[in-house]
């Protein structure tokens, strides 16, 4: 599950990672996002099927298929199991095309139960480098005003024992090296699977998450260590 994701790595540094020339592909200007929600627009990395070239483009998170009516249900599609994707309905255009992105995020949030609230865990890369979710993305045309609508959901597959104790899903995290294959549309299924729980950091951080309405830096920052020591042993005792 991913419900809730950081994008705060800037749209230059971006384009340098993932091989987007700015010269042919404009950049988005968007503020740094400590809290990413559903329906909002965000940074996502296409590959051009006709010229190969790279985009970093603002897609609306919430896959709208092509033959939906409305844009409304969007909202429910932010993310798709990796397992069945080829298969649904929903998302099996998009697979079959293939129309494959990369949302970049340098971290995302997950919670536990602890004494009967939500305790949010911030989950990044252990070296602080931006992650590379899968996803697919799809375009929508408005049948009242034929504007087009892109938007897309992250692909999703069973978490790490690790991460298991906060949500039994986690984002498909691309290493590096499978950067190019999922773009090209190389080995799709072999690609979807769980990133190396040990190679990801937990860290609790303040409810102030809990509300898509916050957003700043303070989201990110670790507990207090003596609640901090809390939240983590909790989590620990709950992953053995």
């Amino acid at each position: 599950m991913c419900g809730r994701f950081v994008q705060l790595t800037p749209p230059a540094a971006l384009a340098a990672l993932f091989g987007v020339d700015p010269a042919l592909s404009p950049l988005p200007n968007v503020p740094p996002r400590y809290n990413a929600a559903p329906t909002q627009d965000l940074m996502v990395v296409r590959r051009n099927p006709e010229t190969g070239r790279r985009h970093l483009d603002l897609l609306r998170w919430g896959l709208v298929p092509s033959f939906a009516k409305g844009a409304s249900g969007g909202a429910s599609l932010i993310n798709a199991r990796s397992e069945t994707v080829a298969e649904k309905p929903t998302f099996r255009a998009a697979w079959r095309a293939p129309r494959r992105c990369i949302i970049p995020a340098d971290a995302f949030y997950e919670w536990r139960a602890v004494d009967k609230r939500r305790q949010p865990f911030v989950i990044s890369r252990a070296d602080c480098s931006p992650m590379s979710f899968a996803g697919l993305w799809e375009g929508w045309k408005d049948p009242g005003t034929g504007q087009w609508l892109r938007t897309f959901t992250i692909l999703t597959c069973p978490a790490t024992e690790r991460l298991r104790p906060l949500h039994e899903r986690m984002p498909v995290i691309l290493p590096d090296a499978d950067i190019s294959a999922w773009l090209d549309g190389e080995e799709g299924a072999a690609l979807m699977r769980s990133y190396p729980g040990e190679a990801l950091r937990l860290t609790p951080v303040s409810a102030n998450v809990n509300s898509v309405r916050n957003e700043g830096p303070g989201l990110v920052e670790s507990l207090p260590p003596d609640e901090a020591a809390t939240a983590v042993a909790i989590l620990a005792t709950s992953a053995g």
